[in-house]
């Protein structure tokens, strides 16, 4: 057991979100922080590490940028580091490649004291007004208390249902595994991508480059009805600022789980520079040739129903159109599942499950200022990182958040105000204005009275 005082924050997990938290957190005197990963080292969707691949966010979207712009461990400040700020100011891209990104983060998380990586939190348990956290380092075990804990163990890849006959099978993995796998689709003759959202796009634009010319047939099926690009437009993105979290956090819980999923095209959806390279290349590959000449397909609209090995070898998949309702079926060599990511309770937790306040479909209850609700006995903090999208709305998981939102929990936990933060990002009101007050009298004689003109 570690006899030193409780640290004030205990971060499980090393993704951008604690990684943010931690840099953010540095520059706090006095506080003590911890922040553990199982991982040996710092990587961020290692699998879609793709060559040309760019973030959808701007650079600002760093660690610390949004919330303190003269924080070390920013964006600039690592080009400076690295010497390449002249490059990075010619390239004149607001976007970054994305394995500069996880560059980044890496040369944060080797640096920042406070990261601990190869240690994995195996339970944590609430005892004598502290959390009480189990470490396992390299086979050996150790005790530490912590007086917060936030959360940060990011998502998990989702399979479809329909492919649970084709759990284990070698030609059926998930786009988090792409890089890795790639290989592995050298003697696949035809391919099928799964999924329309940015990871979809980005493998079925990288199997048109790689596969071109070779007779490979590439197919590219989605549930959704469009290949629709992410809604980017300047005001649209006001969705992803604190002013839409606090407005949707006030919302009654079956309207947010309604808009969440209405508003798919905010998130997930791909960004339009994809889709045009994708036309682009399909374009190109018909030059002197018939449009149908491609190889390629792309089938929106089309729900795989159930996935099974095929009798003659290969797979075979059937479908529905959702307009005509027409099955159809398919069969294929390899499928890459493009089918997002969800938020997990870590099994570290369950010690502590008993005094969650869960909701009724077993999610978090969320305070605004990312706090979980506990029974009155659990007086420590626990906060969660990117599991509130059903609290806190389609900005859950957006980077550009990542920084104000660690800011917001580092604000809580120390009961003072150590970043301030902005009361106003937003042109958009979204909530209704305020009504005078004399709204009631105001709302009876509204409803009594016949339309007139004006």
């Amino acid at each position: 057991m570690d006899t030193r005082p409780p640290y004030d924050l205990l971060g499980v997990g090393i993704g951008p979100f604690n990684l943010s938290l931690a840099a953010l957190a540095d520059r706090v005197d006095g506080l003590r922080a911890l922040f553990c990963d199982a991982k040996p080292e710092f990587r961020w969707h290692p699998g879609m590490l793709v060559e040309g691949a760019r973030m959808q966010v701007p650079f600002l979207a760093d660690l610390v940028s949004l919330v303190d712009p003269t924080n070390p461990w920013s964006f600039l400040n690592y080009l400076r580091e690295q010497d390449r700020l002249f490059p990075f100011y010619f390239s004149e891209r607001f976007q970054l490649p994305r394995r500069e990104y996880d560059h980044y983060c890496r040369w944060a998380a080797e640096r920042l004291a406070s990261c601990r990586f190869a240690t994995q939190v195996t339970a944590v348990a609430w005892a004598d007004g502290a959390f009480t956290a189990t470490l396992r380092t390299a086979g050996a075990e150790q005790q530490v208390r912590a007086r917060n804990l936030v959360l940060g163990v990011g998502t998990e890849p989702v399979r479809p249902q329909a492919f649970d006959a084709l759990a284990d099978h070698p030609a059926v993995w998930h786009s988090g595994e792409y890089l890795e796998r790639r290989a592995g689709l050298d003697r696949a003759r035809d391919i099928t991508v799964v999924g329309s959202g940015q990871s979809g796009a980005e493998v079925f634009l990288d199997l048109l480059r790689t596969r071109a010319g070779d007779g490979t047939r590439l197919r590219w099926l989605t549930r959704t009805r469009a290949i629709a690009p992410m809604e980017y437009s300047k005001l649209g993105l006001e969705h992803f600022t604190p002013d839409y979290t606090r407005y949707f956090h006030t919302l009654p819980g079956e309207v947010r789980d309604r808009l969440v999923a209405e508003q798919w095209q905010l998130h997930k959806a791909a960004s339009a520079e994809t889709l045009a390279e994708i036309h682009d290349l399909l374009y190109e590959r018909t030059i002197g040739r018939p449009p149908t000449a491609t190889g390629a397909e792309i089938a929106p609209g089309t729900e795989v129903t159930l996935a099974l090995p095929g009798p003659c070898g290969g797979l075979e998949l059937r479908c529905l159109h959702s307009d005509s309702g027409a099955p159809r079926l398919v069969r294929t060599d390899a499928v890459v599942l493009a089918t997002g990511y969800r938020a997990v309770r870590p099994a570290a937790l369950e010690p502590l499950a008993e005094l969650i306040d869960w909701d009724e479909q077993g999610r978090y209850r969320v305070g605004l200022d990312h706090r979980v609700a506990t029974r009155p006995e659990l007086t420590g903090g626990l906060y969660v990182q990117n599991a509130e999208l059903h609290t806190h709305g389609v900005g859950t998981p957006d980077l550009g958040l990542g920084a104000h939102r660690a800011a917001v929990i580092l604000n809580a936990l120390c009961g003072r105000t150590v970043h301030r933060l902005p009361a106003r990002t937003a042109w958009t009101s979204f909530a209704p204005s305020a009504l005078p007050a004399q709204s009631a009298a105001f709302s009876e004689e509204w409803n009594r009275a016949p339309a007139t003109s004006c």
